[in-house]
């Protein structure tokens, strides 16, 4: 027994440092929309653009598109440091922001960016059948849209089922509050419409983890719209729904809950090879 014990703690060791010694590259300000769209519009050409982190001389590796927050009303895309050396591509998308847009243009911009993923990443040599895709606040609510309501995808000619995975941080899950302003409708009247994630609640989405912070210490509301969006997918009979919630955590809520994305990437990749 102790022999096979340190056998399997060299195995391990060395599949730890196998890891640790991939090289990655990174290509910056990518645009995802087509030319014409970009000589069309101005801000598409210098806004709508992506990162990507990838494993070199690898194949067959799994993707996290990553939506930064803001609010719809600012941020910047960004390749989480936390999820970097894991064995994933990762890419950090730009987003049009409102109120130089309407908000729905950030949920078009973001199902142009998983589209482009899908279309693109064989490229860099991932596998298409394993996108993820995730964001912390806007861009969490950014990630539940396109991959809930499947018309946003459907336009760039992608099933929004295609997707491996939703991990949305701190998503708001009703109205989101920012499109609510566009509209009249006060910051603490909630309000659940065809831009709410909790309006297109489906039985065959992706698999779905909502992860938050502190009830007490989130933003208004924020861990209980996530806890009815559990509740609600798991009665119309989605059967891979869960939440946490990251007790002692306010709204900057990623850190601790990076892991957790990892985790669950995993868990979703060795699951599909059983």
């Amino acid at each position: 027994m102790k022999k096979f014990i340190i056998l399997l703690s060299f195995f391990l060791y060395g599949i730890s440092l196998s890891a640790q010694n991939t090289e990655y590259e990174t290509k910056n300000n990518i645009q995802y929309y087509n030319a014409s769209a970009n000589k069309s519009d101005k801000y598409i050409s210098e806004r709508c653009v992506l990162d990507i982190y990838y494993p070199k001389n690898k194949t067959g590796f799994a993707t996290i598109v990553w939506f930064h927050g803001g609010g719809l009303t600012g941020g910047s895309k960004e390749i989480p440091e936390a999820l970097k050396n894991k064995g994933f591509a990762i890419i950090g998308v730009n987003y049009r922001l409102s109120p130089k847009v309407k908000a729905a243009k950030c949920i078009e911009d973001a199902a142009a960016a998983v589209a482009w993923a899908f279309n693109n990443i064989t490229n860099y040599g991932g596998d298409k059948t394993q996108i993820f895709v995730s964001g912390h606040s806007a861009g969490a609510y950014l990630s539940l849209m396109i991959g809930l309501e499947k018309k946003w995808l459907q336009k760039e000619n992608i099933d929004a089922n295609q997707i491996a995975g939703l991990i949305p941080f701190s998503s708001q899950c009703i109205t989101h509050f920012e499109i609510r302003r566009e509209n009249g409708i006060p910051e603490k009247q909630p309000t659940i419409d065809e831009f709410a994630p909790l309006y297109h609640v489906r039985a065959d989405a992706p698999p779905l983890l909502l992860i938050t912070g502190d009830r007490e210490l989130e933003m208004l509301g924020r861990y209980e719209e996530n806890a009815y969006m559990a509740r609600m997918m798991k009665l119309v009979g989605h059967t891979q729904t869960k939440l946490y919630e990251l007790d002692g955590y306010d709204h900057g809520m990623t850190e601790p809950a990076f892991p957790l994305l990892v985790k669950e990437v995993n868990r979703i990749l060795k699951e599909r090879k059983k």
